[in-house]
C-alpha cells in the first residue's frame, strides 16, 4: 500500500513537470524568470498535493491488480463525465492564466497549459486502471479531451471564452440512504453526491451583435445538466443490512434554464478584484430557474 502511495505521488509529480519543459527565453527579465520558477514548482507541488488527496480519498482502501479498462459509462447518468469535462476545462483556463502571469506567449500558454492538464488526468485514468476498484476509462478520457478542447478551440478561433462552464451544488436526501458512497458530510457530498451536482454551458446570447448591442456583457444565459435519484452507479437500490428491507429510486435526468452573471465582464480598474472575479466565475450564481424532466416541468424561484 506504501508503495502504491509513493508511486502516485512520483507519478503525479513527472507529469505535472510537464508544464517545465517551457524553455526560458534568454531576452526575458529576471522578474518573469522567478514568476516561471515559481510557477513550476506551484505545478509540481499542487500535483504531489492532489496525488495524496486522492490516494486517501479514493485509492486507500483498494488494492492493485493488472492493468486493465472499464466501461463506466452507463453510470450515473452520465454526471461523472460532465465533472470530467467541467474539470478539464476549468483547469486549463487556469493553467492558461497561470502561464500568461509567468510571461509566456499566448500560443504557449495555450499548448502548455492543455498538455499539461491532459497528461495530469490522464495519469490518473492510468491509476485507475491498476486499481481494483475501478480500470482505465476510455470515456473519461474523452471527456477529459473535451473539456480542454472547449478551452483550446474557443481560444484559438475567438480569442474568448464564448461559452463558459460553470458548477452549482445543493444538498439532498440521498446522502443519508448511503452515506459511504455519497458523502457523510458538505465536504464530501460536494464531491460525490451526483444528486446535488449541477454543470452548466453560460453564455452570452448577443455575444457577435457587436459593440452596439445594449444587452449587458456580463448577463448570460445558462443551460443546466443534472439528475436525481441515484443512490448507486447503475442499480437503484439499497438494501437496509438491520432488516433486509430494499429501498429504491427513480432516476431522473434535468435540463435547466437560467441567467447567470459573468464577473469577468464586470469592468473594474482593480487587479486584486480580477482576480477574485476570475477565481469565482467557474461557480454558477443562484438563480431563478425553469427545470424540465421526463415527469414535469418545474419552476424554482431560487435554483442553485
Amino acid at each position: 500500500m506504501l508503495n502504491r502511495f509513493v508511486r502516485t505521488l512520483v507519478c503525479t509529480a513527472l507529469l505535472f513537470q510537464s508544464i517545465s519543459f517551457i524553455k526560458a527565453q534568454s531576452d526575458s527579465a529576471h522578474f518573469f524568470k522567478k514568476r516561471q520558477t515559481i510557477l513550476k514548482a506551484s505545478s509540481i507541488g499542487g500535483g504531489i498535493a492532489t496525488g495524496t488527496v486522492l490516494y486517501f480519498a479514493w485509492y486507500k482502501n483498494y488494492s492493485t491488480n493488472n492493468f486493465h479498462f472499464f466501461n463506466d459509462s452507463p453510470e450515473w447518468l452520465q454526471m461523472d463525465k460532465a465533472g470530467h469535462v467541467y474539470s478539464n476545462y476549468q483547469l486549463s483556463l487556469f493553467g492558461y492564466n497561470a502561464c500568461k502571469w509567468a510571461n509566456y506567449s499566448d500560443k504557449q500558454s495555450m499548448i502548455y497549459s492543455s498538455i499539461s492538464v491532459f497528461a495530469y488526468f490522464t495519469s490518473i485514468e492510468i491509476m485507475d486502471g491498476f486499481s481494483t476498484g475501478w480500470g482505465f476509462s476510455a470515456c473519461d478520457l474523452l471527456a477529459n479531451a473535451s473539456g480542454i478542447s472547449l478551452f483550446a478551440m474557443q481560444h484559438y478561433f475567438l480569442k474568448d471564452q464564448f461559452i463558459k462552464l460553470k458548477f452549482s451544488f445543493h444538498q439532498t436526501e440521498f446522502p443519508k440512504l448511503r452515506q459511504e458512497l455519497l458523502g457523510k458530510n458538505l465536504a464530501e457530498q460536494l464531491l460525490k453526491d451526483y444528486n446535488g451536482q449541477t454543470y452548466w454551458l453560460s453564455f452570452n446570447p448577443f455575444y457577435f451583435s457587436g459593440e452596439n448591442c445594449k444587452f449587458p456583457k456580463w448577463l448570460n444565459l445558462a443551460i443546466g445538466y443534472g439528475a436525481e435519484g441515484m443512490i448507486s452507479g447503475r442499480d437503484n437500490y439499497v438494501i437496509i443490512p438491520t432488516n433486509g428491507s430494499i429501498i429504491g429510486n427513480n432516476r431522473n435526468r434535468k435540463l435547466l434554464l437560467s441567467l447567470d452573471i459573468d464577473l469577468t465582464k464586470i469592468k473594474t480598474k482593480y487587479k486584486l478584484l480580477k482576480s477574485v472575479f476570475f477565481m469565482f466565475n467557474s461557480l454558477k450564481i443562484p438563480a431563478p430557474a425553469l427545470e424540465l424532466n421526463r415527469n414535469s416541468i418545474k419552476v424554482h424561484g431560487f435554483y442553485y
